[in-house]
């Protein structure tokens, strides 16, 4: 057996996994995998165990982790099967400790000293043939379900922002050209801040990359002088860097972006990861962390004022997450959809008038029971945006697994 330092300690602490239902015959089981891909290992266990799991959080022994299974289930579990999960999740790098801490040092100097952010998700998510990828990304444009062929009314206009979808660009490419075709048609400025949702979690609310970022369309460079700013006024933004790598919510963005505004002019980006609940501004308890995030957002809106030059935001971001995958009890049903919809639209009225504070504690009210995954990405656009006006040009959903779990997600343009 592999010698694990992690499964010794009494009490064992879950990395921050993602997760998703699977059913066979009558029998369900829970598919875990690391999201952040610092493992690439995958971890398929039954209902029982993954019951067990809510108490891998560094606060039970595993005698109080087998006294829950007991009171749950009303029969022992054999210690040396609790001891072969531990290990098992242990040797897969999906526990806190020294295994993970020495596998995130080492996965952290590779990034560090590769030359650029490479494409994690082409030939995956979408093309990776580049003469392949921009006939995706027309495709996208022309799709029935793309957008309207007529001009948009704020054509010539000078273009603030975007919200697009992070879904998988092969299944929702065209709600994403629904938000570019604005950007196509607009003036646009030569520099543009992807503020891309984190779905690892991040302990300071930001971080930011210096990396250049690869696409089968060639490289976008990071914008120095921004960057230099940042680090200046907030130099933690650097330190969770490593999340920056196998994310996808930006890089989906990098191929639209150059399909429409780098193929006419060379462009730079700030690419930014966000993640913060909207209860960052309204709980004692987050007082630290919502520091951080004013402190970033100052610093963030201080390097735009100092460069000089028109930016566009571009929030890449989805909405609400319903359903089983996303710890709900049963599936969504049509009806429970519908509500869902019509709770996403009003909700994004206050991002159409560009009302953060208003997004937030709409957000808070509901207690963030549909998990707007989203919106420290839109929050941070808003802040940055400042006035003017958005629009909702589409709005979807995605179907996610076998028991209809649902992401929503829409495409919005500020002006």
């Amino acid at each position: 057996m592999t010698e694990s330092v992690q499964s010794s300690r009494p009490f064992p602490l879950l990395r921050n996994l993602q997760f998703s239902p699977l059913k066979e015959g009558e029998d369900q089981y829970v598919l875990l995998w690391d999201p952040s891909g610092l493992s690439t290992e995958k971890l398929i266990v039954p209902l029982s165990y993954f019951y067990l799991l809510q108490f891998f959080d560094g606060e039970h022994s595993l005698e109080q982790v087998s006294a829950e299974y007991l009171r749950k289930f009303g029969e022992f579990l054999v210690p040396d099967r609790l001891q072969r999960l531990v290990n098992d999740l242990d040797d897969k790098l999906f526990l806190e400790g020294k295994r993970a801490d020495t596998a995130r040092q080492a996965a952290l100097a590779d990034y560090r000293n590769a030359p650029t952010r490479a494409a994690a998700f082409a030939g995956k998510s979408y093309e990776a043939d580049p003469e392949k990828l921009i006939a995706q990304l027309k495709g996208c444009f022309t799709s029935k379900e793309g957008p309207e062929r007529k001009d948009s009314e704020h054509k010539g206009q000078p273009i603030k922002g975007l919200v697009a979808p992070h879904y998988e660009i092969k299944h929702a490419g065209p709600i994403y050209a629904w938000a570019y075709k604005e950007l196509q048609e607009a003036q646009a400025p030569d520099l543009f801040v992807v503020l891309g949702t984190c779905h690892t979690g991040l302990q300071n609310g930001y971080a930011v990359t210096g990396k250049d970022f690869e696409t089968p369309l060639g490289v976008i460079k990071t914008d120095r002088e921004m960057l230099d700013r940042l680090k200046a006024a907030a130099g933690f933004c650097l330190d969770e860097e490593l999340a920056h790598k196998n994310e996808h919510s930006i890089e989906f963005q990098m191929p639209f972006l150059q399909y429409v505004s780098g193929s006419k002019k060379p462009i730079s980006v700030v690419p930014i990861l966000c993640s913060f609940p909207p209860a960052t501004f309204f709980d004692p308890q987050l007082g630290e962390l919502r520091g951080r995030v004013e402190t970033f957002l100052k610093a963030l809106q201080d390097a735009l004022a100092a460069a000089g030059r028109p930016a566009c935001i571009i929030a890449s971001a989805e909405l609400a997450h319903i359903g089983m995958r996303y710890g709900e009890s049963s599936p969504p049903t049509d009806f429970s959809f519908h509500r869902c919809m019509q709770t996403d639209l009003t909700m994004l009225k206050h991002v159409e008038e560009i009302n953060a504070d208003a997004f937030a504690q709409f957000i808070v009210k509901e207690g963030d029971s549909r998990r707007i995954s989203g919106f420290a990405a839109i929050y941070t656009l808003l802040k940055l945006i400042g006035d003017g006006k958005g629009q909702v040009l589409r709005y979807d959903r995605g179907i996610t697994d076998q028991f209809n779990s649902t992401v929503t997600y829409a495409s919005m343009a500020f002006f």
